[in-house]
């Protein structure tokens, strides 16, 4: 018996800021063609995220690539232990071109454990410097770390004025409702298809559609119905369509909203 065709991308009228992913791990397909087909699906503007020292400057390039491809600078925990003064001086001269929205990916991940975590830490607190001296918003990933994810910001309530997101929530109920009593977004993706992801669905309806807002994580975390090959932006009508499903919205009052808060936190820092 032949496999069932797979659903179609749906196309909605609002247009749709893919706040994660990772242009420069894509390996499926030319970038070309992932933004071609990133736009028939009503995706308006892409931001890369800087992930380890060797690649702040590809991510660089990429935001030269198209104007609808912007960027961030920053180290992820995994790579903690990379993180050197010349690291910094990187970061810091990198994000004050135009095209570089924020200092992410920062944080904590005590689930790999790939790097130490009073390293993790203190790489997380000096980002956070970094953005906050910097007027920047952050990109936070953090996973099997929510007290001292909270314990950092806490540090930081008074200086960080521009907050930021903590992505691909999958947090507990505390983290996410520190983060959105201190004016933070929440990223959600695909997990939330996921058949075992109900942890994330019960985040998403404690979450106001003010503090949402949508993500791939591209290439990772492909939502159904095509988990199990490469994702990549074009895929966020279906996160769309899920989020707004749980949050009991029409879809096209949910885009509208979430399309706003994107704005709000990366596009409009004057």
């Amino acid at each position: 018996m032949s496999k069932r065709k797979k659903r179609d991308i749906p196309v909605y009228q609002h247009p749709i800021i893919e706040t994660h992913c990772h242009l420069d791990y894509l390996k499926e397909r030319p970038l070309q063609d992932t933004l071609e087909q990133s736009v028939t699906a009503g995706i308006e503007k892409i931001i890369t995220i800087a992930v380890s020292p060797d690649n702040l400057e590809t991510v660089m390039s990429l935001t030269k690539e198209d104007p609808k491809i912007w960027g961030t600078q920053g180290i992820h925990p995994h790579d903690a232990e990379k993180f050197t003064t010349d690291t910094e001086t990187i970061i810091r001269k990198n994000a004050k071109n135009e095209r570089i929205l924020a200092i992410g990916e920062i944080g904590l991940d005590y689930y790999y454990d790939n790097a130490d975590r009073a390293v993790q830490r203190r790489v997380f607190e000096t980002q956070l410097q970094i953005a906050s001296e910097m007027d920047l918003p952050v990109v936070i990933h953090s996973r099997d770390a929510d007290d001292d994810t909270i314990a950092i910001l806490k540090k930081f309530e008074n200086t960080l004025n521009k907050k930021g997101v903590i992505h691909s929530f999958t947090s507990g109920p505390e983290l996410a409702q520190y983060a959105i009593d201190q004016g933070f977004c929440l990223g959600f993706n695909g997990i939330c298809t996921f058949n075992a992801a109900e942890n994330v669905r019960d985040i998403i309806r404690m979450t106001p559609a003010e503090n949402i807002i949508l993500e791939t994580d591209a290439p990772f975390l492909t939502p159904i119905p095509y988990r199990g090959t490469e994702n990549a932006s074009f895929y966020l009508p279906f996160i769309a369509e899920k989020v707004a499903e749980v949050k009991e919205m029409e879809i096209e009052t949910f885009l509208g909203q979430v399309y706003k808060n994107s704005e709000a936190l990366f596009f409009k820092q004057s």
